[in-house]
């Protein structure tokens, strides 16, 4: 299926501010949200739309791969948009309790979204990659080392064959309240950190946390085309989350190393080869290199120091859609500085010519 443009899907302009999207996908949220369209099988999809708009245009990395690259750019850093109400509500469980106010849920009720643990921090790592491997695409192994789930409880914290009990100070709640003459506030519960409920023995592996540090190695496929500074995200590869939560994301930034000869310019490639003044003069066929290997090209008659032509399809495979720039071939004409006696006759003979 054919994605809609996702500042269509939200109606706003492409230069709209962070302010503007969120108001606008507030008032989809609001008007397309399942619980409040149970007879409209269209609502929900509209309401998966428009969250998975507004996690791209939200968010300032996503929104300017998006800009520059459109949808086929998000699908190479491995984004793969909504599969379902509970990625949904994963990613914006916090904005909903802002928008709804707690009123409209997921079926799970509010004590399950209490309970369904942090999500995971999102990690940051560096790639340095040849000027031909970012031509060419190129697989790379990174090593990072993490908080992962432990494997021992499965990231629940518990010790094997223990289970949870409700808290003794807020009564399983989660919260707790204070009275202060007409007025009763109400706090999180410092025992239990909101969850409601505490593990009867910690696990002797991550001693109760559910992650403990662990080295990991990943394999990192680079797609033709990546520029300097550009990053992938390797969805779920960073820090596991916390009760359960999702794991982060792993952003891997691509670093490009320089090239002697060639200088990239966009999709497109520019080079500088030098040539003899006789063959500036008089033309001539010379073979210079691409990033597919040396080419013939003709210099034609009568050229100058600064000439150019351009040979099409030669540079840059985009990531973004099919197309390849092309690399542009600057003449510079050289002088030589130590003649013969033969070759100063010759050319004081042209010179009287």
């Amino acid at each position: 299926m054919i994605k809609r443009d996702y500042y269509e899907v939200l109606g706003v302009r492409r230069d709209a501010g962070e302010d503007d999207v969120k108001k606008s996908y507030r008032q989809m949220a609001l008007k397309y949200h399942p619980d409040r369209n149970r007879e409209d099988p269209k609502a929900e999809e509209k309401f998966k739309e428009a969250s998975e708009a507004y996690e791209v245009l939200s968010d300032p990395q996503k929104r300017q791969i998006y800009d520059a690259y459109g949808h086929q750019g998000l699908a190479g850093t491995g984004f793969q948009g909504f599969s379902g109400m509970n990625d949904i509500f994963a990613s914006f469980g916090d904005l909903f309790a802002e928008f709804f106010g707690g009123g409209i849920g997921f079926g799970a009720g509010r004590a399950g979204a209490r309970r369904r643990g942090h999500a995971g921090s999102d990690l940051q790592q560096n790639v340095s990659i040849t000027f031909e491997e970012s031509a060419r695409g190129a697989d790379k192994e990174i090593s990072i080392t993490k908080q992962a789930k432990c494997d021992a409880c499965d990231g629940s914290g518990m010790k094997p064959g223990t289970g949870r009990k409700n808290c003794s100070q807020c009564g399983g709640t989660g919260h707790i309240t204070h009275r202060q003459g007409f007025f009763i506030l109400q706090a999180t519960c410092p025992t239990c950190r909101g969850e409601g409920s505490k593990i009867e023995a910690s696990c002797d592996e991550c001693r109760g946390h559910g992650r403990v540090q662990k080295k990991k190695k990943l394999s990192v496929k680079i797609p033709p085309g990546m520029e300097d500074g550009m990053s992938l995200v390797l969805r779920g590869e960073g820090e596991a989350g916390t009760g359960n939560g999702l794991a982060g994301d792993l952003y891997v930034t691509v670093s490009v190393s320089k090239h002697d000869f060639f200088e990239r310019q966009g999709d497109d490639i520019v080079c500088k080869v030098p040539i003899t003044f006789v063959q500036a003069a008089l033309g001539a066929k010379i073979k210079v290199p691409t990033l597919e290997g040396e080419e013939e090209i003709a210099v034609p008659p009568g050229t100058e120091t600064g000439d150019s032509i351009r040979l099409m399809h030669r540079g840059f495979q985009n990531v973004h859609r099919r197309h390849k720039g092309d690399q542009t071939v600057e003449f510079i004409v050289k002088t030589p500085k130590k003649l013969s006696k033969k070759q100063k006759e010759l050319l004081e003979e042209f010179a009287k010519s």
